[in-house]
């Protein structure tokens, strides 16, 4: 990924949803209980990705630990976010109601989601020399100069239209 140099930041308007969606290896030797949890995952990116009308508007995986993966997932609004995750043709439903009759409360894997409804223009960001990331990546960049420069500053200059 190219460097983008200097401070940066992102070019987003409007409300945002941050969900945080992850899972944990309880278990290490359990590899048939969470390795099909583990692969879950990536097929439902690829049907939201190929769908722009879906609310997605992308992720960044962190790895927490060896145990602990975190998907960072950004949504247009929740409403979004929720009819996917209630949809029952798509991949997510399916996901779902196996991970509950495999898994269950065994304690093989755990899985968890924080979910952020954030208000229009509530939000801030600063890349310093960052290849495109997080927020930055799906919705754009503008520099973070002029009274984008503090957080404070680009708290109130995200409410003003940018030029």
């Amino acid at each position: 990924m190219t460097i983008i140099p200097g401070r940066m930041t992102d070019a987003h308007s409007g409300p945002l949803v941050v969900f945080l969606i992850g899972m944990r290896i309880n278990h290490f030797h359990k590899i048939t209980r969470w390795w099909p949890v583990m692969r879950a995952m990536g097929p439902m990116l690829r049907e939201l990705a190929a769908n722009p009308q879906s609310g997605f508007l992308g992720s960044e995986v962190a790895l927490c630990s060896l145990r602990q993966i975190i998907l960072i997932q950004y949504w247009r609004d929740f409403d979004s976010l929720e009819h996917y995750a209630r949809d029952r043709d798509a991949l997510h439903w399916p996901a779902w109601t196996a991970f509950n009759r495999a898994i269950g409360s065994d304690g093989s894997v755990g899985i968890y989601h924080e979910t952020y409804c954030v208000a229009a223009e509530a939000h801030e960001t600063v890349y310093a020399n960052m290849p495109p990331f997080g927020l930055a990546r799906f919705a754009g960049s503008l520099p973070a100069t002029g009274s984008r420069n503090e957080a404070r500053s680009r708290m109130r200059a995200a409410q003003e239209p940018v030029a």
